[in-house]
């Protein structure tokens, strides 16, 4: 039995004020492509299909081209919502589209979405639990004890009776103790917790939320990360799909398959002059998404407005050695009474160009003061 496990498409996000619809299509594109290659028995998508619970026209337009093209493979495809995503809007019309190969998970915590599949080892149980928080679950289950979201996870998979000797796995969308986040992912201070205590007894736990590919303290138990970088923490990471492969129950294996993006996210450390060279000299993508930090003592006039010209995506420019430089003379204010303008002035100098005022640029200074020390 082979699921294709994918979370986090965030369908019509914006970084830093670029739309990543363009980047977002041709990595969903290349999903399909590898769905048609790999032919699984379902795609698994465990939520986040959205980056907003009111998506615009074109985000809803892009995700219905990319789940047509799945069910038209033909695959099943099963979707459960996350945090960004509307449960009750994602789940219109969910017992319609189930005819097409479509599985939305409907939102009754007392009874989870199954989906069941057949292969040479028996019989293969798909739960479907979406996103939920504490709250959410006391609605359904008014008596329970819920102080935490472990609690409230373990009270929703207790209602669970899977068919002994079958294998079992769950969709959810949480995050689990002891894996690692992302500045583009939400954290509400680790109450969010769920322990993977709760996921005893389950085959493999498809889990969405967290952008970087990894598992939990088992190889049962596995974030298949975003199929995008979403922000500057994920620089480095690796972006793949997970093929998961179940085979007599107790044994499973995990295929990773890369993806390449349209444009990649990248971060540099340059002069204003070095980041010029490189791209005229072809050492770098210029149509990728940057942060540049530039290494020059000063700020370069119209620095981003000119860099544009050349990274026509860059997101974000910054100067650390002349922050620092602020920040350093910011703490020397109860010292400025003791001296002169001209002291203060090159001490100024001296921090922000960490050097000297020549004897031209003291001459012109000593002079300019005393024009306007006279005319004041």
């Amino acid at each position: 039995m082979k699921f294709l496990h994918l979370a986090d498409l965030h369908i019509g996000k914006v970084l830093n004020h670029f739309s990543l619809l363009e980047d977002q299509k041709y990595i969903l594109n290349e999903i399909v492509r590898q769905a048609t290659v790999h032919q699984p028995d379902a795609v698994l998508i465990a939520g986040d299909l959205y980056d907003s619970s009111t998506p615009g026209t074109e985000a809803v337009r892009l995700c219905d081209e990319f789940l047509t093209s799945l069910v038209n493979i033909p695959c099943k495809v099963l979707l459960i919502s996350g945090n960004h995503d509307s449960a009750e809007r994602l789940s219109f019309l969910s017992r319609l589209v189930q005819e097409h190969g479509l599985y939305i998970s409907h939102g009754d915590l007392t009874q989870l979405d199954q989906v069941s599949f057949s292969d040479d080892y028996g019989t293969v149980n798909v739960y479907l639990l979406p996103f939920v928080r504490p709250s959410q679950v006391r609605q359904f289950f008014p008596q329970a004890q819920l102080e935490s979201y472990t609690d409230a996870l373990r009270v929703v998979l207790e209602q669970l009776q899977p068919a002994e000797g079958s294998r079992n796995v769950l969709m959810t969308h949480q995050f689990v103790t002891g894996a690692e986040r992302s500045d583009s992912e939400l954290n509400v201070g680790g109450t969010d917790n769920v322990d993977a205590s709760v996921f005893e007894g389950f085959d493999y736990v498809a889990l969405g939320h967290l952008h970087r590919p990894q598992q939990v303290g088992s190889e049962r138990i596995r974030y298949c990360g975003s199929p995008l970088k979403y922000s500057f923490s994920e620089v480095n990471q690796p972006k793949t799909l997970s093929l998961i492969t179940l085979w007599e129950k107790g044994r499973l294996s995990c295929e990773e398959l890369p993806l390449k993006p349209l444009r990649d996210l990248l971060d540099l450390s340059a002069s204003f002059d070095e980041l010029v060279s490189l791209a005229q000299e072809h050492k770098v993508d210029p149509e990728a998404y940057y942060r540049f930090r530039l290494t020059d003592p000063y700020e370069v006039p119209e620095a981003l407005s000119k860099l544009r010209q050349v990274y026509p995506h860059l997101m974000q420019l910054s100067y650390p050695k002349v922050e620092s430089s602020l920040t350093d003379f910011s703490g020397a204010e109860e010292s400025l009474d003791d001296k002169t303008p001209y002291e203060q002035l090159q001490d100024f100098f001296r921090l922000q160009q960490h050097k000297e005022l020549s004897q031209a640029q003291q001459q012109f200074c000593e002079q300019l003061m005393h024009t306007l020390w006279e005319e004041s």
